[in-house]
């Protein structure tokens, strides 16, 4: 249990394996999940925001089907469909030949799945509503929207890393780098599938390979601001064992469910002041332990928030 004394919660503290094994899907009308979240959120003074994959898929973010067909088509001719190419997170892991093939995949990746991806309108809709709420977002996304729809970088722990960042492959030294530059440049010079050789970046202290600065094993950098935003989380956390908070989950699944889901359900659990809304198309099941503390909307979540919104809207106008 969080101990409420504690001037900081440290992030591996915070994050919690413990399953849930009572999950129900809650039965009641949606109309009446919806007006008892706008109760929950109209009630709250902190509001931790939860996002994860589905939060960008609900927003309009495309991974595969005809956007990857139509936008990988180069890689597509070289590598064949098979079981790699045929959605931007499989193809993560196809066996690159050699460097120049695997910076000519990831910098054109990186510039499409997040440096210029643009699919904001929704995450500004969830922040326009909460305005006036102390908030703060933990997210295993790397696509940097909630910022790009106007949410400070010092109310943002992007736990997981950018797309705009790379790193030792090894990590050998606590730094990343900003790449957007070097991800044009390669854009420019790329040639089907490769880039030159003279792009291939390396490690400016051993000289080695460089990597995406993305968890995908041990050696993912927690550079200076990763710690920074780590101790700003901890401190938000921190205030909120005392408030009546709110934990609003966006699209949070079962694939890093050790991140939100599951601490997520922790808190709640542990503090009576603290309720859990969980919207998600199809995995918003929650604890039955929690009872009336918690709302989880099987939904189209665009909808669900615009409904949301709408509500609190509503609310503040009487």
């Amino acid at each position: 249990m969080f101990n409420r004394d504690s001037k900081k919660i440290r992030f591996s503290d915070f994050l919690s394996a413990d399953y849930a094994r009572d999950y129900v899907n809650q039965s009641s009308p949606y109309e009446e999940q919806i007006a008892r979240a706008v109760a929950f959120i109209r009630e709250a003074d902190h509001v931790l925001l939860g996002a994860g994959a589905g939060m960008s898929a609900a927003a309009g973010a495309q991974y595969g089907g005809t956007f990857f067909e139509e936008n990988f088509a180069a890689f597509q001719k070289v590598y064949g469909k098979g079981p790699y190419m045929r959605d931007m997170y499989s193809a993560g892991f196809y066996p690159f030949p050699d460097e120049e093939s695997r910076w000519g995949y990831w910098s054109h990746m990186a510039l499409i799945a997040g440096i210029d991806l643009d699919v904001t309108p929704l995450h500004r809709t969830v922040l326009d509503a909460l305005t006036g709420k102390e908030l703060f977002l933990l997210s295993t996304n790397v696509d940097g929207q909630f910022e790009k729809a106007g949410l400070s970088p010092e109310r943002i722990f992007a736990t997981q890393g950018s797309y705009r960042r790379i790193q030792c492959k090894r990590g050998c030294h606590p730094k990343t780098y900003e790449a957007e530059a070097l991800f044009r440049q390669m854009e420019k010079e790329r040639q089907g599938a490769r880039i030159p050789s003279a792009l291939v970046p390396r490690c400016p202290v051993c000289g080695g390979e460089m990597a995406m600065n993305l968890r995908s094993d041990d050696h993912f950098v927690e550079d200076e601001n990763w710690h920074a935003a780590e101790d700003r989380f901890s401190r938000f956390l921190s205030a909120c064992l005392d408030q009546n908070t709110v934990l609003l989950e966006l699209g949070v699944g079962f694939n890093t469910p050790t991140i939100i889901r599951f601490p997520f359900e922790k808190l709640a659990r542990e503090h009576e002041n603290i309720r859990l809304i969980r919207l998600s198309r199809s995995k918003a099941m929650v604890p039955a332990s929690l009872g009336e503390r918690a709302i989880g909307i099987n939904a189209d979540m665009a909808q669900s928030i615009a409904d949301i919104a709408a509500g609190l809207q509503d609310a503040a106008s009487l």
